[in-house]
């Protein structure tokens, strides 16, 4: 399907509103759009179910976030007249971070982004993750945007990292540590 309507450069957001396909909102939201491209491959390449599940929700919730963006933020708007993501998203997030956290060994020096497939593929979804929230800084410091965005991508980079070394773990497989050669 086409309908030709970007084909001068703009590009239609939630309701009728019109911009330039280069408009800081429209970064923001095709950066998460690939970061939700990058959770997908991770999750092509996981036999875990445990990882699995929480980053289909993380998926479903990054849909959450790109129509979040792709509207105009009004503080007072009527509860869920427009999907948002909520202080109750990051908190299940930190709840996951902490889960994994608890099983990990301690963290004492920086580690290079490998190992598995899987916690390869989640570093690049990680590092994608915070290209994402710097976009949205950027984005706020032109036009109001829900202020739970901020918080939930940083724990969403924290979260994917901590999976990435979650999904070594259980592969046997050990991180490495990063060394000033």
């Amino acid at each position: 399907m086409y309908t030709r309507g970007g084909d001068k450069g703009e590009t239609g957001l939630y309701g009728s509103k019109r911009v330039a396909k280069d408009s800081p909102r429209v970064e923001a939201c095709g950066t998460v759009d690939e970061l939700n491209s990058c959770i997908g491959v991770s999750l092509a390449g996981s036999q875990r179910r445990e990882i699995s599940e929480e980053l289909k929700w993380v998926q479903r919730k990054l849909f959450v976030v790109g129509a979040d963006l792709s509207s105009d933020y009004q503080a007072e708007e009527k509860p869920g007249r427009q999907p948002r993501i909520v202080e109750g998203d990051t908190k299940k997030l930190e709840a996951m971070i902490d889960s994994y956290h608890a099983k990990l060994p301690h963290l004492a020096n920086f580690i290079l982004p490998g190992g598995s497939a899987l916690s390869a593929n989640l570093h690049l979804a990680r590092s994608v993750c915070r290209r994402a929230e710097r976009a949205v800084v950027s984005l706020a410091k032109k036009e109001t945007v829900n202020p739970e965005l901020l918080p939930f991508l940083n724990r969403l980079s924290t979260y994917l990292f901590n999976a990435a070394r979650f999904s070594n773990y259980i592969e046997g497989i050990r991180d490495e540590v990063w060394e000033n050669d």
